[in-house]
């Protein structure tokens, strides 16, 4: 089946590419390197869950010639179906900006699209950007409407890495405001960096035979807040590469539950690692940047936009395989660019080991 798809792909490809006006003058721009040349990625966000589960939504990747790949806007929540629901659970959900009638956020903050883009610049400088709100939902608080479920808020979260050249990597991880629950339950400011509690009111992601005598009131999490600062922090799947240089980004969450009984007691501790708006790009030690083209974290570049994605997917925790991640097949025209050249990213992977942190 896997065979088929990419030979089906391909095909479309080359339908695609022979309706592209100028194709011929396109054909000659000069392609970088696919595996040591300038390259950024860019992820809205993945899960790891205790050591061996692991979810990871469309990863964007810059192409191999200028152009940009762009996350579509239809990516809302995660989990977005039983698949993911099977890998992250049943209890908790993310939202990442756009929201319907019911905002899972505070008075104020309206629904938004997402902006999450890793490009190719006209110079090769590779650049990427992770921009949006971001809502952590424990559904097993069991409120009336989302907002009253919602525990953790990333208000105008960005994330943004630019490889300009071998000594001027840089990485940026911004946010507006993070909101938190109190002691009291009420959905507060708490500044806007990183952030560290206690006790928070907040179950675990997925429940089992354990918890059947498991008391909301008594279970609470350590949740931990803070910036990427290091590649291996990042979630990703295998493809995701850095480089001589590379720069990173992206917001943190560290989250331990302690699952109790009614007398308090410790049931069991699920420990969950959320990266949200995760990016970065990579250039060898001798790049020097070509001397024209775009500027900026995810600038538009001059060429057409030009899709990469690395398809969504997971596996859910299992006792007997402790360290393995697959990556979905899910998105199957997501791994064709159609541009100034043409790369097909759904080559048949191998697993790749996911380490606990």
């Amino acid at each position: 089946m896997t065979r088929f798809v990419t030979k089906l792909a391909a095909a479309t490809a080359a339908v695609a590419l022979a309706s592209i006006p100028g194709l011929a003058s396109a054909q000659t721009t000069q392609a970088v390197d696919e595996k040591t040349g300038p390259v950024s990625f860019a992820n809205v966000a993945s899960v790891r869950i205790g050591n061996p589960g692991s979810l990871i939504t469309e990863t964007q990747r810059s192409p191999l010639t200028p152009g940009q790949s762009k996350l579509s806007p239809d990516r809302t929540v995660v989990p977005r179906d039983d698949g993911e629901r099977n890998t992250f659970g049943k209890k908790w959900d993310i939202n990442l900006g756009r929201y319907g009638g019911q905002s899972p956020y505070p008075p104020g903050i309206a629904s938004r699209d997402h902006n999450v883009i890793a490009a190719l610049q006209q110079t090769t400088v590779p650049t990427a950007v992770a921009e949006s709100n971001y809502a952590l939902i424990d559904n097993g608080r069991g409120g009336a409407k989302p907002a009253d479920n919602t525990v953790l808020v990333l208000e105008g979260a960005k994330s943004a890495v630019d490889c300009s050249a071998p000594g001027k990597a840089t990485s940026s991880t911004s946010v507006e405001k993070v909101w938190v629950r109190d002691e009291k339950g009420a959905l507060k400011p708490s500044g806007a960096s990183g952030i560290d509690v206690k006790g928070l009111k907040l179950g675990p992601p997925s429940t089992g035979e354990i918890d059947k005598t498991a008391s909301k009131d008594k279970t609470t999490s350590d949740l931990t807040v803070s910036r990427v600062t290091a590649f291996d922090q990042l979630i990703r799947q295998d493809g995701w590469r850095s480089g001589d240089v590379t720069a990173v980004a992206g917001w943190k969450l560290d989250i331990v539950t302690h699952v109790r009984d009614e007398a308090g007691k410790d049931l069991r501790e699920a420990r969950t690692t959320i990266v949200l708006g995760g990016v970065s790009c990579a250039i060898p030690k001798n790049f020097v940047a070509k001397p024209a083209g775009g500027t900026g974290p995810g600038a538009a570049p001059e060429q057409p936009a030009v899709p990469g994605t690395v398809p969504a997917g997971g596996i859910p925790p299992q006792a007997g395989d402790s360290t393995r991640t697959v990556v979905g097949l899910g998105l199957l025209g997501g791994g064709i660019v159609i541009g100034a050249a043409t790369m097909l990213l759904l080559r048949r992977r191998k697993p790749v080991p996911v380490r606990e942190k």
